[in-house]
């Protein structure tokens, strides 16, 4: 399918969430980089907030690799950048290994397509709290589960005591299937979480700290050796792919704690594009930089600074200044913004933009989560009328007044079937929930 690169890779896969990837990730990438290996990691599926982890660990964005939402050549194009500045590239997969949707082959989504396309061993983590034989069959069974799949070893995580590691070891030998690191409970590197996931990494308390504690940890529980002899050649085709087309030549980029979720992927492909991204804090009551020629909100966490943002009077001035003659465009937390009201989770409904007509509530949570393919109805920053962009939705906030603003796009989940048409757009204002990640 493709050459071998001479740069070595590893996918971190598991049974399921919680079973302890992204600490594994963290400790291998830290441990591997003290023995001063050039480290690069990527992430499996739309998650935002561990590439921000990654990125911290190893100073280099962590783009994400998603094997429904990209097409073939994009995930080359973005493994084969990772490739050429590494020795050695981690990807966390999302979920469990095998967990993905319905669809063609290879476009599943899963992070054993990536395995598979790439032709790179897994290594997986097995919480084997509650268990120590048993998880030798759990092995066993990811082991045979897919042709072109490998499991090449497993790291057991949460183990009570030496003598569970010892019987836990002891039933893998049978399989046979090497133990390349096990991990105790230890409360001291646990990352804290909040609706959407973990806490963001800019805003932990001490990261500098928990990253040389997760490096330490991963000198002392990781078979090191073992893992970079289990590591393969990377196997990468000639790719392209920039996801869709940067909205502006200069790009006014919201970010701070409230805007914060903006894909590493789009960031270098727009700037390959000849793109400029020049970021402005709302939460510092900054407004877009005035010689830019189109703003873009992310996402994040605005639900949590609505107050601040309500009464940012020069966000709020330079916004309606520039979306009067240059496009604007807001995704999910962004959209919120763009609105005309957020209530918190409170039940304090602080005043917002008004660059669109609708009001949303985080009061009134419900879950809204997965892939999306929107067909856009309007031109928009996000491509052209007509065409197909895959992203997804992932939010508690809900719309509890819809405005009556013009549709942005008709959106389709991940089996095709319709979820009506969403987002809204007035003159050069657009947004939705939707979060785009790249062209169908």
């Amino acid at each position: 399918m493709g050459a071998l690169n001479l740069t070595v890779g590893v996918v971190i896969g598991a049974p399921r969430s919680g079973s302890g990837k992204t600490t594994i990730t963290l400790a291998l990438a830290t441990a591997l980089r003290r023995r001063g290996l050039r480290v690069r990691v990527a992430k499996s599926g739309p998650d935002y907030i561990d590439p921000a982890f990654h990125a911290a660990a190893t100073d280099a964005a962590c783009p994400n690799l998603d094997a429904w939402a990209m097409p073939p050549a994009q995930l080359d194009a973005i493994m084969a950048g990772l490739a050429a500045e590494a020795d050695v590239v981690l990807i966390e997969t999302a979920m469990g290994l095998f967990d993905g949707v319905e669809a063609a082959p290879g476009r599943s989504g899963a992070g054993a397509e990536l395995a598979a396309r790439f032709g790179l061993p897994v290594l997986l983590v097995l919480d084997v709290s509650g268990q120590s034989q048993s998880a030798a069959a759990v092995a066993r069974g990811f082991a045979g589960h897919r042709d072109g799949v490998r499991v090449g070893g497993v790291v057991l995580n949460r183990v009570g005591s030496e003598r569970h590691r010892a019987q836990a070891a002891a039933a893998m030998a049978a399989v046979p299937m090497p133990v390349l690191g096990s991990m105790g409970r230890d409360a001291t590197i646990a990352l804290p979480e909040r609706h959407l996931g973990l806490v963001q990494a800019g805003e932990h308390g001490d990261l500098p700290r928990l990253l040389t504690a997760l490096a330490e940890l991963g000198e002392r529980s990781l078979d090191l050796d073992g893992i970079l002899v289990m590591a393969a050649p990377i196997r990468v085709g000639a790719g392209e792919g920039a996801g869709f087309r940067p909205p502006g030549q200069r790009v006014a980029l919201a970010q701070d704690a409230a805007f914060s979720f903006f894909y590493a992927h789009l960031a270098q492909a727009w700037r390959r594009a000849g793109a400029e991204l020049v970021p402005f804090s709302p939460l510092a009551d900054e407004g877009p930089d005035e010689q830019c020629d189109a703003c873009w909100l992310s996402g994040g966490y605005p639900e949590l600074h609505a107050a601040a943002l309500a009464g940012a009077t020069r966000f709020r001035d330079g916004m309606t200044r520039f979306a009067a003659s240059r496009p604007v465009h807001g995704e999910c937390g962004g959209f919120m913004v763009l609105g005309a009201t957020l209530q918190d989770a409170g039940g304090t409904v602080h005043p917002m933009l008004g660059l669109l007509g609708h009001s949303t509530s985080f009061a009134r949570r419900k879950l809204n989560l997965g892939y999306r393919e929107a067909r856009l109805l309007v031109d928009a920053p996000i491509g052209r009328a007509g065409t197909a962009v895959r992203g997804h939705e992932f939010h508690y906030a809900v719309t509890t007044d819809a405005g009556s603003d013009a549709k942005l796009a008709a959106l389709t989940d991940s089996a095709g079937r319709e979820l009506g048409a969403a987002g809204g757009v007035r003159g050069h204002v657009s947004g939705s929930f939707f979060h785009a990640i790249a062209a169908a």
